[in-house]
């Protein structure tokens, strides 16, 4: 019995195609890929700048520290110059020659008294003697109200001085504490100016390094993109098929082979016989 063998397959030039593409394929795929490395900007200038700057080293962080010690050492000052042992450097220094002006003033017009009341009298008498001796109490009282009222005013005046002082230092003081911390508000907000504007500046090269992997990486796998779109272009291709058939029979023994023709030759005999070919 004979069998038949159909084999079915791409016209020759589309299979050509398709096997270079085979292989050129492999030999890409065989081919390692060395990624682009991820990376990170790095701190722009402004950013490090700002990190300086609030360093206590430089008198960011903590630089309202001088201004607050020069406060506290002004209200400490101001404290002591309100200790009763301070108010002598406000005193009068010229105090004791007004008090010897008033001794000597008074000194005189008790001399005087004494000679007015001497010659009242025409001499010395006991009625002289009582009126020099009043005088001389009335000028005592007065004496010693004046240096007293000089005295006063001497402290009273010292005193307003050592209030005013201290009043001021107090005032610098509070200040002094106020200029450090509005300072150091200030120094906060141009570090953190130059840190905003130095994250934008990192933001901005950290995109432009991304952009730069992105195209690395479009570079790279660009020929793997050529192969599939050819691949895809060779799928949706006509077939060209082109079948080649071939019959075989089955093998057959010489002695039924010659069996077979001898029979097919006595056929064939009797056959001619009877047409009268061979008389």
């Amino acid at each position: 019995m004979a069998t038949q063998t159909e084999i079915v397959r791409e016209a020759p030039e589309i299979e050509a195609y398709k096997l270079g593409l085979l292989k050129s394929a492999k030999k890409l795929a065989d081919q390692p890929i060395t990624l682009p490395i991820q990376q990170v900007a790095e701190m722009s200038g402004l950013q490090q700048q700002a990190i300086g700057a609030a360093s206590p080293a430089t008198g960011g962080i903590g630089g309202y520290q001088p201004f607050l010690t020069a406060g506290t050492y002004s209200l400490g000052d101001a404290y002591s110059a309100l200790a009763p042992s301070g108010i002598g450097q406000f005193m009068n220094p010229y105090q004791q020659a007004i008090s010897d002006e008033i001794n000597r003033a008074y000194d005189i017009e008790a001399q005087r008294a004494n000679l007015a009341a001497v010659g009242q009298a025409g001499g010395p008498s006991a009625f002289g003697g009582s009126r020099a001796a009043i005088a001389q109490q009335e000028i005592g009282r007065n004496r010693a109200s004046a240096l007293a009222q000089s005295q006063a005013q001497n402290f009273l005046q010292a005193q307003k001085q050592q209030l005013a002082q201290a009043e001021s230092l107090g005032t610098l003081g509070l200040r002094q504490a106020a200029l450090g911390e509005q300072s150091q508000k200030q120094a906060l907000m141009d570090i953190q100016t130059q840190m905003d504007v130095g994250k934008q500046l990192q933001a901005q090269q950290q995109a432009e390094i991304e952009a730069k992997r992105q195209s690395d990486l479009a570079q790279l796998y660009e020929p793997y993109q050529r192969y599939s779109f050819l691949s895809d272009i060779y799928k949706g291709a006509p077939s060209s098929q082109q079948t080649i058939a071939s019959a075989t029979a089955p093998n057959v023994s010489p002695a039924q082979t010659y069996l077979g023709l001898g029979i097919a030759g006595l056929s064939a005999a009797a056959g001619a016989k009877t047409a009268g070919l061979f008389g």
